[in-house]
C-alpha cells in the first residue's frame, strides 16, 4: 500500500504562484509513475502532470505546460507540481495519485493511477 499526502495549497491572487507537494509513504517503487489531477467545482477530475520515479519522462496537460513543472526528490519520496502565472481557472482540488508498478501509460488516464491523496484546495482569486 501507498499512502499519498498532499500540501501547499491555498488561496493566491491571479498571476501569483504555489507550490504543491506529494509525500508518499509506503511500499512505492521504481517503475510508479505519479501525476497530479484537479478536480473543479462540477467538473469530472482532470489530468495535469505526470512524472516517472526516474524522473527523465513527464508529461502535462497542454493548457498547464509551460506554466506548471512537475518534479521529484526520491530521497524524500516526495513529487511536486510548481505552478505559475495562476488563472482564477486554475481553482480546484488538487490530488496527487500514483499507479501500480510497471505501469507504462497512458500517463494522462485517471484509470491508471490506483493510490490517490485526500487533495488540497487551490483557490485563485481574480
Amino acid at each position: 500500500q501507498v499512502q499519498l499526502v498532499e500540501s501547499g495549497g491555498g488561496l493566491v491572487q491571479a498571476g501569483g504562484s504555489l507550490r504543491l507537494s506529494c509525500a508518499a509513504s509506503g511500499r512505492t517503487f521504481r517503475s510508479q509513475v505519479w501525476g497530479w489531477f484537479r478536480q473543479a467545482p462540477g467538473k469530472e477530475r482532470a489530468f495535469v502532470a505526470a512524472i516517472t520515479w526516474s524522473g527523465t519522462i513527464t508529461d502535462y496537460a497542454d493548457s498547464d505546460e509551460g506554466r506548471f513543472t512537475i518534479s521529484r526528490d526520491n530521497a524524500k519520496n516526495t513529487v511536486y507540481l510548481q505552478m505559475r502565472s495562476l488563472k482564477p481557472e486554475d481553482t480546484a482540488v488538487y490530488y496527487c495519485a500514483a499507479t501500480q508498478s510497471g505501469y507504462s501509460g497512458p500517463y494522462y488516464s485517471l484509470t491508471g493511477y490506483v493510490y490517490w491523496g485526500q487533495g488540497t484546495q487551490v483557490t485563485v482569486s481574480s
